[in-house]
C-alpha cells in the first residue's frame, strides 16, 4: 500500500528531464578483455541515490533534482569484497529532474525519491551499460528490466 506522503509526491511530481551527469569507463593497464578469461571474474553491481536537492525557479515553483550513482566493475573470483581489485569498471552519475508547483514536505520528497526514482533512471542506466560493455569488448550484461536503489531504506 502506498503512503499519503508518497502518493501525495507521485501526483504533484511531474518529471522534467533525466541525463547523465558524469561517466567513467576503465579497463587496468593489465587487463585486456579481448583476451580476458571471464569465467574467472565477478560481475558486481552499485545502485545508490547519492543526494536531492530543491530549486526555487524564477518563473515559480520547484525542481527536484535527484542525483542516482550506478556503477559495474569485473573482480577476480579469489578477490574478497574487502580487497577486491577491478579489473574493468563503468560508473555513472545519473540526474532525474522533478517539476513542482509548490513545496513538498521531506517525507514526500524521500519517499518518492526512494521509491520511484529509480525507476525513471534505469532504463537510461541499461542502455549505457550495454553500449559501454560493447565498446569495451566486455561482456553484454542483462540487467532486470527495473531494479530498486541497494539504499531505498535510508535517503
Amino acid at each position: 500500500m502506498i503512503s499519503p506522503e508518497l502518493q501525495k509526491a507521485i501526483d504533484t511530481l511531474e518529471i522534467e528531464d533525466i541525463y547523465l551527469r558524469e561517466v567513467t569507463a576503465l579497463c587496468m593497464e593489465d587487463f585486456e578483455p579481448k583476451s580476458a578469461d571471464f569465467d574467472t571474474l565477478t560481475f558486481q553491481a552499485r545502485h545508490f541515490l547519492k543526494a536531492s536537492s530543491l530549486v526555487e525557479l524564477d518563473a515559480g515553483g520547484y525542481l527536484l533534482r535527484v542525483f542516482v550513482d550506478l556503477g559495474a566493475r569485473w573482480v577476480h573470483d579469489s578477490d574478497n569484497d574487502a580487497k577486491a581489485s577491478p579489473r574493468a569498471t563503468i560508473e555513472a552519475v545519473f540526474i532525474a529532474e522533478y517539476r513542482m508547483q509548490e513545496r513538498m514536505d521531506q517525507a514526500g520528497i524521500d519517499a518518492f525519491c526512494l521509491q520511484n526514482v529509480s525507476g525513471h533512471v534505469w532504463p537510461y542506466w541499461r542502455e549505457l551499460l550495454n553500449s559501454q560493455c560493447l565498446r569495451m569488448r566486455l561482456p553484454r550484461v542483462t540487467l532486470p528490466t527495473v531494479q530498486l536503489t541497494q539504499n531505498r531504506q535510508r535517503l
